[in-house]
């Protein structure tokens, strides 16, 4: 510092000097208008210099750690960032298998997670992928008669080795597959007797404990009038299964008691109605079929193919006379028959297109996202020809290592992710 004779230029050249560094003399460290004690030989301008001079030491000092603290955290934070983004895998998370059991069964179409606190014990486990076959070896539509199951951490399955959870004496195995996690799994069926829509039949619902073995059958020519797919909405030691019947273009609500003993159904009710239902030569039958459920607002939210369209449905848990369709949700040209519906972790819903209905050889089995206001969000493809999409199904609000299963039935393949979940 530059030594300048008179007190007040001393104070100014020590300010500048001080300025350099950008740092303030705090006002209580040097007052001005306060005297100083007398000292040998020092005057009062002589004691301010060097009470400046120690302040600007002290703030070149604590620059000086700051800086060096600085430069240590973000070292630190670098290093961190690095380490973590070594570990973060930039593949996908998702596994690939055959749904073709043993007795060659083919055609996949229902899709089922096995829910947190399932029993165990049994044969399944919770987090354990279920998928329903439609039709046999001879691939005959509507003959099918297995339920196979896959452990995403388990052997994948080789064609022809999938494993066999149940077997069914009903063919036709639907998309109609839930999982209550009470212990039981729920399967629809609607058969044929050689593959056609000219001998499909009415079908029913089968109930089946963990270990695989068959408890009940329900049937009905109203409300179990080809039951096509079915959601749950689990309570626990009860529950509300609403199935779309495709034979008569309405939703029935089941209304069940669930304990270790079994499952006791007690009340059947028409929630809808009204929609466009139809045989098909190649899709054998086009109706209501997927289904989800958002319970927050007693909404039901349907998946019609024939109709081209997605509808909702209010009060749907409470509801005693059946709504005429419901109000329009999504209807576009992005969809394409909609057949499973199900809602994605993150509220949006998702919708596998059939190809049966405004199809495209350009946009083949996709999978569409949309938002329940009907804003379209994305869309992929299982498969590069037509006709693959059908069944799928999501696991919700848990942090579980696997989300997200869609069925390939062209390749009679299986896929189960782990997909991020970003809330919209």
């Amino acid at each position: 510092m530059r030594i300048i004779s008179s007190p007040h230029h001393c104070i100014t050249a020590s300010l500048h000097q001080l300025g350099d560094y950008g740092q303030a003399i705090p006002l209580n460290r040097v007052s001005l208008m306060q005297p100083f004690p007398r000292q040998e030989g020092l005057t009062q301008g002589h004691l301010l210099l060097i009470n400046l001079e120690e302040s600007i030491m002290q703030s070149r000092n604590s620059i000086r750690l700051r800086s060096v603290t600085l430069v240590a955290g973000l070292s630190i934070l670098a290093s961190v960032a690095t380490a973590n983004s070594e570990r973060d895998p930039f593949i996908p998370r998702v596994i690939n298998s055959s749904t073709i059991p043993a007795n060659g069964d083919l055609n996949p179409y229902g899709v089922a997670f096995v829910p947190k606190g399932f029993p165990v014990g049994g044969a399944i486990k919770t987090g354990d992928v279920l998928v329903s076959n439609f039709n046999s070896s001879t691939n005959l539509q509507g003959t099918g008669t297995t339920i196979v199951q896959f452990t995403p951490r388990g052997s994948l399955a080789p064609p022809g080795m999938a494993v066999t959870f149940f077997s069914s004496h009903l063919p036709g195995l639907s998309t109609a597959l839930g999982v209550l996690r009470g212990g039981f799994v729920l399967v629809g069926s609607v058969p044929t007797t050689d593959g056609t829509s000219a001998t499909v039949g009415q079908g029913a619902i089968q109930v089946i404990d963990r270990h695989g073995t068959l408890i009940q059958t329900w049937t009905d020519p109203v409300f179990l009038d080809g039951p096509w797919d079915l959601t749950v909405d689990d309570q626990g030691t009860e529950a509300h299964v609403f199935v779309s019947n495709v034979l008569s273009g309405t939703i029935s609500r089941l209304d069940l008691s669930i304990s270790s003993n079994g499952v006791t159904l007690l009340h059947k009710t028409m929630v809808a109605s009204g929609y466009k239902h139809v045989t098909d030569p190649v899709a054998l039958v086009l109706g209501p079929t997927g289904l989800a459920f958002d319970s927050a607002s007693d909404t039901l939210y349907v998946a019609s193919t024939a109709d081209n369209a997605i509808y909702k449905v209010p009060l749907a848990s409470h509801r005693s006379a059946p709504a005429i369709l419901g109000d329009i949700v999504f209807m576009n040209q992005r969809l394409r028959g909609p057949l499973g519906l199900r809602f994605a972790p993150n509220r949006h819903l998702l919708t596998a297109n059939s190809d049966a209905v405004n199809g495209d050889p350009l946009h083949p089995s996709g999978i569409v996202e949309f938002t329940k206001t009907g804003r379209f969000v994305r869309e992929y493809n299982v498969d590069a020809s037509q006709g693959g999409a059908f069944g799928i199904d999501t696991v919700m609000g848990e942090h579980r290592e696997f989300n997200y299963a869609a069925i390939d039935d062209v390749t009679n393949n299986l896929s189960v992710y782990r997909l991020p979940v970003e809330e919209d």
